[in-house]
């Protein structure tokens, strides 16, 4: 047996923190960390001084740090450390962690993500806007004029798969609309309005092809979770969630004639995991923009390459469709914690704590985190059974 293989199902998630999440003012990102790693340890039935590592990944506004671990108070660490993969760094978090644990460099990590941008009486773009203002001198050019922040790159990316495979604008809206259908079913969720496609297309554009409800939102708040043994887990509070499979891809430039990022790690992930496309019950894709849906249901093999258009309008992600998806209404109309967004609902869904959004069909739960402009990637693999 490899070392790959005894790994898979050798770990779990046994602890999830969660705190208020969206429009909460007046509150640091650090006290947000605090409060999450302490809730995640009461949710295991862990107690403080039993926690032995700390993962930590800060947002937008980069107000939590590792002096994290001397305000909760944790005096005896074997593992602490920052990390910084953007959206992939939750996955990665999971997988750093499992890692540890089951080498025995810890016996309890809690990897935590934290962000507090949203100032009351702005608005949520405020928080991504500083990037114009801090370049200097030539840097400040293609800012000036307007292309600043990562929807134009986006949105070129977006552009160009429907130029090639004539995805359309109503493509892009159903995602939109699966991911309210699924908000709607979710008390947490900032967003539970229902939504129509004439709704989607009203709303204001922000860079053409998206329009604001193609973007995901700004929230205040934070989440952690604690990996630890499938031993030790079975033995505590809450079910486990099991890792399963993980996998990771990383470029500085797109390469149209290489594997994606998503497809190498997700292929790395569902080796280890000896499972494939057709196996997975549910997924929790990293909703950044709604065409980043489309592009990881093709490079994961949910559907072939150029077909993601026709894949999510056929209602084949929305609740009741065959391939639930973001089922507590992910970035886009929930809450936006990085990736802790898709791995907070595996877990859930996981555990069989989803309520009215519940989906029975748990068995194997495939998570996806994207970074940068596609710059990184981290797949997870999740299941209730080991």
């Amino acid at each position: 047996m490899t070392s790959r293989d005894s790994i898979s199902g050798a770990t779990a998630i046994c602890g999830l923190g969660m705190t208020e999440l969206g429009r909460v003012y007046e509150r640091t990102a650090a006290d947000f960390a605090a409060e999450a790693v302490l809730l995640a340890l009461a949710d295991a039935g862990l107690a403080k001084h039993e926690l032995d590592g700390l993962l930590i990944n800060a947002g937008i506004s980069q107000g939590v740090d590792l002096s994290l671990g001397q305000t909760l108070g944790l005096r005896s660490l074997s593992l602490q450390t920052q990390m910084q993969g953007y959206g992939s760094s939750a996955g990665q978090m999971v997988q750093y962690a499992a890692m540890a644990v089951h080498h025995g460099l810890a016996r309890h990590v809690a990897c935590v993500f934290a962000d507090a941008p949203l100032v009351s009486g702005q608005r949520a773009g405020a928080a991504y806007g500083g990037a114009r203002a801090r370049r200097p001198g030539l840097g400040s050019i293609v800012p000036s004029l307007g292309f600043a922040g990562p929807i134009p790159l986006y949105a070129l990316h977006a552009q160009r798969h429907m130029d090639l495979y004539g995805t359309t604008q109503d493509q892009l809206g159903a995602v939109a609309l699966a991911a309210r259908g699924w908000a709607a079913k979710n008390p947490r969720a900032t967003m539970r309005d229902p939504l129509s496609l004439a709704g989607y297309h009203a709303s204001p554009w922000v860079v053409a092809p998206f329009h604001v409800l193609d973007c995901c939102l700004v929230s205040n708040g934070a989440i952690c979770v604690i990996v630890t043994s499938a031993e030790r887990a079975k033995s505590l509070a809450r079910p486990p969630a099991y890792v399963r499979g993980f996998g990771q891809g990383h470029q500085l430039e797109w390469n149209d004639s290489q594997p994606s990022l998503a497809q190498r790690s997700s292929a790395a992930a569902f080796a280890m995991a000896r499972c494939e496309p057709r196996d997975f019950e549910q997924a929790q894709i990293y909703d950044c923009y709604t065409f980043t849906v489309l592009t990881t249901l093709e490079d994961y093999g949910f559907c072939k390459r150029g077909e993601g258009g026709p894949f999510v309008a056929s209602g084949a992600v929305s609740p009741g469709g065959s391939l639930p998806m973001n089922t507590g209404g992910g970035m886009l109309s929930s809450y936006y914690m990085w990736g802790m967004t898709p791995i907070s609902e595996a877990v859930i869904q996981a555990r069989g704590d989803g309520g009215e959004r519940q989906v029975t069909r748990n068995g194997l739960i495939a998570v996806s985190g994207n970074g940068g402009i596609f710059n990184h990637h981290a797949t997870l693999v999740l299941s209730p059974h080991s």
